[in-house]
């Protein structure tokens, strides 16, 4: 307690006490809707993502990626139109934005770059490789 006549320090404590919920981090329904209902958001992208693992583990590593990465990308899309993601809200809005945005476009990219038969084919990769693996 403070006693009178002693003044509160504005510093912060040195041991945190509590964590901030993420912006968004409340349900994505109502408390009352079902588990699974309040959390569509998050259940959505790790069930996409599941898809994309499954392809990749049956031989089509390329769609698997891509699907990967597009649902990276869409996770993104979400964080920043809805306001309230339910367990999707990991940190601030602009970080999980950025982060998922991020993810998701280099996940795509090496899906594209993805040897044999590249989609997309950059003129510094071959040579970057070849310098990297000598």
């Amino acid at each position: 307690m403070i006693e009178p006549g002693e003044r509160k320090s504005r510093r912060f404590p040195s041991v945190t006490q509590d964590t901030a919920r993420p912006e968004g981090g409340g349900r994505a329904a109502p408390g009352d809707a079902p588990a699974p209902a309040r959390q569509w958001p998050m259940l959505s992208v790790l069930a996409a993502t599941a898809a994309g693992l499954l392809f990749t583990a049956f031989g089509h590593p390329r769609i698997g990626c891509l699907i990967i990465g597009a649902v990276l990308l869409a996770a993104a899309v979400l964080r920043q139109i809805l306001p309230s993601v339910g367990m999707l809200a990991v940190r601030s809005r602009f970080t999980d934005v950025v982060m998922y945005g991020l993810l998701g476009a280099a996940i795509t990219m090496l899906a594209l770059v993805m040897e044999p038969d590249p989609v997309v084919k950059l003129p510094f990769l071959e040579d970057t490789v070849r310098f990297i693996v000598r």
